[in-house]
């Protein structure tokens, strides 16, 4: 190959990637704005984890015992925390079906936009909207007596790991919501995300739980970033020894780098053959 024609087709690659990024951000802009003209939805979807913090923390708190002399408030607030970022897979794949059954998908499809943009645009501003629901959360375990008590990096890092978690399951939701037809059986998979947030480590030590259930629990990808967090938090964190939850924090990285790379190829490949 000639020097010019690989001058050219590095030029190609630049310029694809360059469109790529800007029509992603033309999708990230255009949810945002979606979101700041309907903050009803940010209530809507906030409204789970605050009654949950109200109920467990309030309601029930006194009465859960996890062991080793540890204050349910202190265990309970992380695994909401990594519950909130794991149930925000169900929003991503209800907005994906509303905007394929509105056309909305349909007519970028016909756009001369890259076609990786409407996935990677939707994975980015869900990310920012998982920031924001992960901000008023932390104020309200504030509000209720929570605190970090792990430095300012590692509370960082601790949020950073969540977000990670989120990252990764928006490619599951994307791809759900490819598959379903319509927003009725969308609003069915919360039968997969309910078990799948609360089967984990959120309110109850896998110790805790019968063997097998306790199984499950611990290879749960919440539970190792909840486990993690804990511990970046520096709350109390009981352990029934396995190798899992002793290695939580490397889990909390390996979970959502699998699982994106899983996902994020199924997605893409799905929304490319939409309608054939």
């Amino acid at each position: 190959m000639s020097a010019v024609a690989q001058t050219a087709e590095r030029e190609g690659v630049g310029r694809r990637l360059y469109w790529a990024a800007a029509d992603c951000w033309t999708i990230v802009r255009r949810d945002l704005t979606h979101l700041v003209k309907q903050p009803s939805l940010i209530a809507w979807q906030l409204g789970f984890p605050i009654v949950s913090v109200l109920l467990f923390v309030y309601v029930f708190g006194s009465a859960m015992d996890v062991g080793e002399g540890v204050d349910y408030k202190d265990y309970a607030m992380p695994g909401m925390f990594a519950m909130t970022m794991a149930f925000g897979f169900m929003n991503t794949a209800m907005a994906v079906v509303v905007d394929k059954e509105r056309g909305v998908t349909d007519r970028f499809r016909s756009m001369p936009m890259a076609p990786s943009a409407v996935v990677t645009g939707r994975g980015v501003s869900d990310v920012l909207h998982a920031a924001l629901d992960l901000a008023v959360l932390a104020v309200i375990a504030l509000v209720v007596g929570w605190r970090s008590d792990g430095g300012p990096l590692a509370t960082l890092w601790a949020f950073a790991l969540l977000l990670l978690l989120r990252f990764a399951l928006i490619w599951v939701g994307v791809l759900l919501g490819l598959l379903a037809r319509n927003q009725e059986s969308a609003g069915n998979l919360f039968a997969v995300a309910f078990p799948f947030g609360m089967v984990s480590s959120v309110f109850t030590p896998p110790s805790e739980m019968p063997d097998w259930l306790g199984a499950i629990a611990m290879w749960n990808p919440v539970s190792a970033t909840a486990n993690a967090v804990r511990e970046l938090y520096g709350n109390p964190l009981p352990s029934g020894g396995s190798w899992i939850e002793e290695h939580s924090a490397l889990m909390a990285v390996v979970w959502p780098l699998a699982l994106t790379a899983v996902f994020l190829p199924l997605a893409v490949g799905r929304f490319q053959r939409l309608g054939r």
